[in-house]
C-alpha cells in the first residue's frame, strides 16, 4: 500500500522499541530534532521512550503501546525509530495489526529495526523503510547526507538507490525484478519463518563489531539450510566493513549451489554514517549490475 508523502510541517513520531536511552544518547538526541525542526517538522517522542523499566530498557508491552499509538494518531504523519540494539523482535505480539493496516504511514530505522519494521511489513502489506534512527541522523561529519537523503525519500517519489553508479560493484551478472525485502543479516535470519521471501530482492547488511566472520558465515549458512537463496530473485549486498568481506562469506557459502540469480554490492547502506534509505515491499530492478526502483511508493 502506497504511503503518503511527507511534507513541511508534518509530526514525525519517536518510538524507541530497542535499546534504553543512555546518557550519552542524549546530545544526538537533541541535535537531530534540532535538526528535524530546521527542516520544518515537529517531533513528537512516545510516551515510553525515556522509560526503563526492565533495566535494559521499556517493556515490550511499552514499547508496542508507542508503536500502536503513533499509528493510531491521526495527527502522526510518519514514525522514526530513536536508535538501535537488540529485542525489537519483542513487540510483535503487541502490535495492534488491523490498527497499524488501517492507518499506513511512514515508518522507518535499521539495525535492530529490521526486524519490526520487516515484521508490520509482512503482515500487514505496509510498505516500511529500512534508513536511518533518529539519533543517527546528527552526522556533521558527512554534512548529514543520511537526513537529506532520508526525507528526500519521503518527500517525492525518488527511484535512485544511489548516488553515483560507481558504487555500485557486480558480485554476479544478471537481470531480476522484485520487490524489495531486508536489512540487517542477523534480524533477517531470525525472521525467516516470518518472512515470505519469494521472487523478492533481497538486500543484506551487517555490523563488523557486532558480528565477527564466524558469525556471518553461520547467519548466511542459516539462510541457504531454510532455502532462502532458492526463492529470491536476487541479492544486493551493503556494508560490512569486517576483515573478510561479505561478499567472499557470501560466495563461499554458496559455491556448490546452482543459483542462477545476479548479485550485487554497494556499501551505502547499513551500520555507516552515509547511508541511503530503502523502502520495503516496493519492486525494484537489477540490471546491468545497478539497481534502482521501478514503482512509486509514495501518493
Amino acid at each position: 500500500m502506497l504511503v503518503n508523502k511527507l511534507k513541511k510541517g508534518d509530526i514525525i513520531g519517536v518510538v524507541c522499541p530497542s535499546d534504553k536511552v543512555n546518557e550519552e544518547d542524549i546530545i544526538d538526541i537533541n541535535e537531530a530534532k534540532k535538526l528535524f525542526e530546521e527542516k520544518g517538522y515537529k517531533i513528537v517522542f512516545g510516551k515510553n521512550v525515556y522509560k526503563n523499566t526492565t533495566g535494559y530498557g521499556a517493556t515490550a508491552k511499552e514499547k508496542a503501546d508507542d508503536i500502536n499509538e503513533m499509528y493510531a494518531n491521526k495527527k502522526i504523519n510518519a514514525i522514526i525509530s530513536l536508535k538501535g540494539g537488540f529485542n525489537s523482535n519483542s513487540v510483535y505480539e503487541y502490535l495492534n495489526l488491523d490498527i497499524i493496516k488501517a492507518n499506513n504511514k511512514i515508518i522507518c530505522g535499521y539495525s535492530d529495526s529490521t526486524s519490526y519494521i520487516n515484521y508490520i511489513h509482512e503482515k500487514t502489506g505496509n510498505i516500511g523503510f529500512i534508513g536511518p534512527n533518529f539519533k543517527s541522523v546528527n552526522s556533521p561529519e558527512t554534512n548529514y547526507y543520511s537526513l537529506d537523503e532520508m526525507l528526500n525519500r519521503f518527500e517525492r517519489n525518488y527511484y535512485e538507490l544511489a548516488t553515483d553508479d560507481k558504487e555500485f560493484i557486480t558480485i554476479r551478472e544478471g537481470q531480476a525484478i522484485g520487490k524489495l525485502v531486508g536489512g540487517n543479516l542477523s534480524l533477517i535470519t531470525e525472521l525467516v519463518d516470518e518472512i515470505d521471501f519469494s521472487n523478492k530482492i533481497l538486500f543484506l547488511e551487517e555490523f563488523c563489531f557486532e558480528s565477527p566472520t564466524g558469525m556471518v558465515s553461520n547467519y548466511l549458512y542459516r539462510l541457504r539450510q531454510k532455502g532462502i537463496f532458492n526463492k529470491i530473485s536476487g541479492l544486493w549486498l551493503g556494508n560490512y566493513g569486517g576483515d573478510v568481506s561479505i561478499e567472499k562469506i557470501l560466495l563461499d557459502t554458496i559455491a556448490d549451489m546452482n543459483l542462477n540469480i545476479p548479485i550485487i554490492k554497494s556499501d551505502n547502506f547499513g551500520h555507516i554514517e552515509r547511508k541511503i534509505t530503502i523502502p520495503l515491499g516496493v519492486k525494484a530492478e537489477i540490471k546491468n549490475g545497478k539497481i534502482k526502483l521501478i514503482e512509486d511508493y509514495l501518493k
